[in-house]
Protein backbone atom coordinates (compact mmCIF):
# COMPACT_ATOMS: atom_id res chain seq x y z
CA UNK A 1 0.00 0.00 0.00
CA UNK A 2 1.12 3.36 -0.91
CA UNK A 3 1.83 6.06 2.08
CA UNK A 4 -0.76 8.11 0.17
CA UNK A 5 -3.17 5.77 0.02
CA UNK A 6 -2.40 5.03 4.21
CA UNK A 7 -2.67 8.64 5.14
CA UNK A 8 -5.61 9.06 3.38
CA UNK A 9 -7.00 5.83 4.98
CA UNK A 10 -6.20 6.76 8.76
CA UNK A 11 -7.57 10.44 7.84
CA UNK A 12 -11.12 8.77 6.92
CA UNK A 13 -10.44 6.39 9.68
CA UNK A 14 -10.25 9.64 12.39
CA UNK A 15 -12.81 11.48 10.28
CA UNK A 16 -15.10 8.42 11.16
CA UNK A 17 -14.04 7.86 14.65
CA UNK A 18 -14.95 12.01 14.90
CA UNK A 19 -18.47 11.65 13.65
CA UNK A 20 -19.02 8.55 15.58
CA UNK A 21 -18.20 10.10 18.97
CA UNK A 22 -19.76 13.67 17.90
CA UNK A 23 -16.50 15.40 18.07
CA UNK A 24 -15.40 18.56 15.89
CA UNK A 25 -13.44 18.08 12.95
CA UNK A 26 -11.32 20.53 13.06
CA UNK A 27 -7.82 21.48 10.98
CA UNK A 28 -5.52 21.25 13.74
CA UNK A 29 -6.99 17.70 14.69
CA UNK A 30 -6.23 16.53 10.88
CA UNK A 31 -2.64 18.41 11.08
CA UNK A 32 -1.44 16.90 13.86
CA UNK A 33 -2.51 13.29 12.64
CA UNK A 34 -0.97 13.62 9.21
CA UNK A 35 2.50 14.90 11.51
CA UNK A 36 1.98 11.91 13.32
CA UNK A 37 1.29 9.59 10.37
CA UNK A 38 4.43 11.46 8.54
CA UNK A 39 6.84 11.13 11.03
CA UNK A 40 9.08 7.83 11.90
CA UNK A 41 9.45 6.68 14.77
CA UNK A 42 8.31 7.56 18.39
CA UNK A 43 7.29 11.03 20.05
CA UNK A 44 6.42 12.03 22.77
CA UNK A 45 3.92 15.25 22.83
CA UNK A 46 6.43 18.10 23.08
CA UNK A 47 8.55 16.76 20.18
CA UNK A 48 4.96 16.58 18.67
CA UNK A 49 4.31 20.36 19.32
CA UNK A 50 7.96 21.50 18.45
CA UNK A 51 7.71 19.63 14.75
CA UNK A 52 4.33 21.82 14.16
CA UNK A 53 5.50 25.30 15.03
CA UNK A 54 7.44 25.38 11.70
CA UNK A 55 4.57 24.36 9.37
CA UNK A 56 1.13 24.80 11.32
CA UNK A 57 0.85 26.91 14.66
CA UNK A 58 -1.49 24.53 17.07
CA UNK A 59 -1.31 24.87 21.34
CA UNK A 60 0.22 21.75 23.38
CA UNK A 61 -3.22 21.34 24.95
CA UNK A 62 -4.80 21.21 21.76
CA UNK A 63 -1.47 18.13 21.17
CA UNK A 64 -2.63 16.41 24.40
CA UNK A 65 -6.23 16.57 23.41
CA UNK A 66 -5.77 15.25 20.08
CA UNK A 67 -3.82 12.66 21.36
CA UNK A 68 -6.28 11.10 23.52
CA UNK A 69 -8.54 10.83 20.38
CA UNK A 70 -6.12 9.16 18.60
CA UNK A 71 -5.15 6.62 21.36
CA UNK A 72 -8.98 6.37 22.03
CA UNK A 73 -9.22 5.00 18.07
CA UNK A 74 -6.49 3.07 18.02
CA UNK A 75 -4.59 5.35 15.75
CA UNK A 76 -1.40 5.41 17.75
CA UNK A 77 -0.19 3.37 21.18
CA UNK A 78 1.26 5.29 24.13
CA UNK A 79 4.48 3.19 25.43
CA UNK A 80 4.82 3.20 29.25
CA UNK A 81 8.88 3.66 28.80
CA UNK A 82 10.77 3.60 32.14
CA UNK A 83 12.01 7.04 33.20
CA UNK A 84 10.46 8.61 29.78
CA UNK A 85 8.04 11.13 29.39
CA UNK A 86 4.99 9.52 27.61
CA UNK A 87 6.20 8.16 24.04
CA UNK A 88 3.77 7.49 21.25
CA UNK A 89 3.65 5.63 17.90
CA UNK A 90 1.47 4.91 15.23
CA UNK A 91 0.10 2.07 14.60
CA UNK A 92 -1.40 1.84 11.82
CA UNK A 93 0.49 0.22 8.59
CA UNK A 94 3.53 -0.45 10.93
CA UNK A 95 4.14 -4.18 11.46
CA UNK A 96 4.62 -6.08 14.24
CA UNK A 97 7.83 -4.78 15.75
CA UNK A 98 9.98 -4.99 19.18
CA UNK A 99 11.31 -2.61 21.80
CA UNK A 100 14.85 -2.56 23.38
CA UNK A 101 15.17 -0.19 26.42
CA UNK A 102 17.79 1.27 27.93
CA UNK A 103 17.72 1.40 31.33
CA UNK A 104 20.32 4.06 31.98
CA UNK A 105 20.10 6.61 28.96
CA UNK A 106 16.18 5.81 27.84
CA UNK A 107 17.12 4.83 23.99
CA UNK A 108 14.31 2.93 22.32
CA UNK A 109 15.43 0.68 19.38
CA UNK A 110 12.87 -1.28 17.37
CA UNK A 111 13.66 -4.29 16.52
CA UNK A 112 11.40 -7.29 14.62
CA UNK A 113 11.54 -11.55 15.34
CA UNK A 114 9.06 -13.47 13.31
CA UNK A 115 10.28 -16.34 15.68
CA UNK A 116 8.94 -14.29 18.50
CA UNK A 117 6.54 -12.89 16.33
CA UNK A 118 5.11 -16.45 15.77
CA UNK A 119 5.25 -18.01 19.01
CA UNK A 120 3.10 -14.91 20.70
CA UNK A 121 0.40 -15.10 18.00
CA UNK A 122 0.48 -19.20 18.41
CA UNK A 123 0.13 -19.09 21.96
CA UNK A 124 -3.81 -19.09 23.51
CA UNK A 125 -5.44 -18.13 26.45
CA UNK A 126 -8.39 -19.49 28.20
CA UNK A 127 -11.35 -17.34 27.74
CA UNK A 128 -9.18 -14.48 26.25
CA UNK A 129 -8.60 -13.47 22.92
CA UNK A 130 -5.53 -11.90 22.29
CA UNK A 131 -6.16 -8.94 20.01
CA UNK A 132 -2.65 -6.78 20.04
CA UNK A 133 1.04 -7.48 21.88
CA UNK A 134 3.51 -5.07 22.80
CA UNK A 135 6.60 -6.39 23.89
CA UNK A 136 9.96 -4.67 25.94
CA UNK A 137 13.24 -5.78 26.68
CA UNK A 138 15.04 -3.98 29.28
CA UNK A 139 18.81 -3.71 29.45
CA UNK A 140 22.04 -1.53 28.91
CA UNK A 141 22.44 -0.28 25.26
CA UNK A 142 26.25 -0.14 23.89
CA UNK A 143 27.29 3.19 24.69
CA UNK A 144 26.11 3.31 28.22
CA UNK A 145 28.28 0.04 28.53
CA UNK A 146 31.09 1.37 26.50
CA UNK A 147 30.89 4.65 28.94
CA UNK A 148 30.74 2.54 32.37
CA UNK A 149 33.35 0.56 31.33
CA UNK A 150 35.58 3.56 30.31
CA UNK A 151 34.54 4.96 33.84
CA UNK A 152 35.71 1.47 35.53
CA UNK A 153 38.81 0.98 33.92
CA UNK A 154 40.15 4.87 34.93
Amino acid sequence: MKEDNSLEEVKEIFSDYLTKKKHRKTPERFAILEHIYTHRGHFDAEMLYNMMQEDYRVSLATIYNTLDLLLDCSLILKHPFVGQTAQFEKTFGTGFHHHLVCSKCGSVKEFSDMKIRRTLQAKKFASFETTHYSLYLYGICSKCRKEMNSKKNK
